[in-house]
């Protein structure tokens, strides 16, 4: 776990690949792996989960916020290219690969990018 003195939390973006086309285009599916997640991260909720779907032309999708009681998830689902792009901010630590890892298998990803960066 890094230095109290100087970490505030950790940010981790998983930028999902060939997802199954079902999974992003469906609401409830992400109600539902926000609440597996909050339980994967040992994290509860704060609040309703929010899905709306906007955007303009081909550039149509989800996204999704939700308030923890260490911060927010965050994501955004690319209906086209059957992507997924997941923000997880948080001053509990939690180990990133991992959570890289289960958003993977929930959304039936190909392939996945992680980003992580400790804020101080």
């Amino acid at each position: 776990m890094p230095a109290k003195d100087w970490w505030w939390g950790r940010s981790a973006s998983v930028d999902l690949h060939n997802c199954d086309p079902i999974l992003v285009k469906d609401p409830a599916a992400i109600k539902r792996f926000v609440k597996k997640l909050a339980k994967e991260l040992k994290m509860h909720l704060v609040g309703p989960t929010l899905v709306k779907r906007f955007g303009h032309g081909k550039l149509r999708g989800y996204s999704m916020m939700q308030f923890i009681e260490t911060s927010t998830i965050t994501a955004h689902f690319d209906e086209k290219g059957n992507r997924a792009f997941i923000d997880i901010f948080s001053c509990k630590t939690y180990p990133p690969k991992e959570v890289a890892q289960f958003c993977k298998k929930y959304f039936k990803a190909k392939n996945y990018v992680l980003y992580v960066e400790e804020r101080k």
